[in-house]
């Protein structure tokens, strides 16, 4: 017997619920419709325990272009199936490309490899490009290429028996595809990012949401699954010109000073008041009603 939860969890691992767009099939990847206006964007290689090959790179940026363009979706969900989250980079899917770039000479194929490594950080880009707020659901494992993963991400969950590790130095490398750029600026602890990536230890459910990893930590992955359910659903049931305004916004001042900020959410602003979901909003409280209620018309 299936509980409401497990039923809900089930679901958007199997494509079900509202249904899977048939424009999303994928090797790598699982997308489903779980609810409303939710697109779910599962990782989907257990056997393997959700590693990174060369699939899943080219697959990623495929789905999220296709997401950013999709009017009806106005929030998104990642999670991982199996075991654990992710395993990180697939080492002997990958090392061909990494180990044995093409060139005649060492200039070509430094060349060569610097192109490959920018389609590799484009993968997770993606995330940030896309207008729609992402949410992350984590549990087991998260290692190397995940923890670049969940940093481009909006809203981190996880587990409790979640944990985090910046893996790359074990195999010999520096983090290339985001974790050294972007995990500083999510922890805003220097000192703590420097020694998660330079021993490779392991950083707990607990010790993730103290330092600001993560937003919250559940007891299990069903838990978790339905809260962050109906934390999209809230999301999705708002605004999508006041929601995905924010996020660009957000992410724009994240990079630039507070003066700069200011003038780029004044230009911005300037045009999106003029939506009428602002009327729309200020109706609702007017007559009491709750701002799920509210019709807001596609983006």
């Amino acid at each position: 017997v299936w509980s409401p939860v497990s039923r809900a969890v089930r679901a958007m691992s199997s494509g079900t619920g509202s249904g899977a767009s048939p424009s999303h099939t994928y090797e790598t990847l699982r997308v489903s419709q779980p609810r409303q206006s939710v697109i779910h964007v599962e990782l989907h290689r257990p056997e393997k325990r959700n590693a990174m090959n060369q699939a899943f790179w080219r697959e990623m940026v495929v789905c999220f272009d296709r997401i950013a363009e999709d009017s009806d979706c106005r929030a998104v969900i990642v999670s991982g199936a199996g075991k654990i989250f992710t395993a990180g980079i697939d080492l002997m899917d990958m090392a061909g490309d990494v180990l044995q770039p093409e060139g005649d000479d060492a200039a070509r194929r430094a060349w060569n490899l610097q192109r490959k490594i920018r389609e590799y950080q484009d993968t997770f880009s993606v995330i940030e490009r896309c207008s729609k707020p992402v949410l992350v659901a984590v549990h087991g494992a998260c290692i190397g290429g995940g923890v670049d993963l969940i940093s481009a991400c909006d809203i981190r969950f996880c587990s409790q028996d979640a944990w985090f590790q910046v893996k790359e130095v074990d195999i010999g490398l520096a983090a290339d595809v985001g974790t050294l750029q972007r995990l500083p600026k999510v922890i805003g602890s220097r000192s703590l990012v420097s020694e998660l990536a330079y021993t490779a230890r392991k950083l707990m459910a607990d010790e993730a949401k103290s330092c600001g990893l993560v937003s919250r930590v559940f007891p299990d992955k069903d838990s978790m699954m339905e809260g962050v359910l109906d934390m999209a659903s809230e999301i999705s049931s708002k605004s999508p010109v006041a929601v995905q305004g924010t996020k660009i916004n957000l992410l724009y001042s994240r990079d630039h000073s507070v003066r700069e900020g200011l003038e780029y959410i004044a230009t911005w602003n300037m045009s999106m008041l003029q939506t009428e979901d602002i009327m729309k909003s200020a109706q609702a409280v007017l007559e009491k009603k709750s701002p799920k209620e509210v019709l807001y018309s596609k983006l």
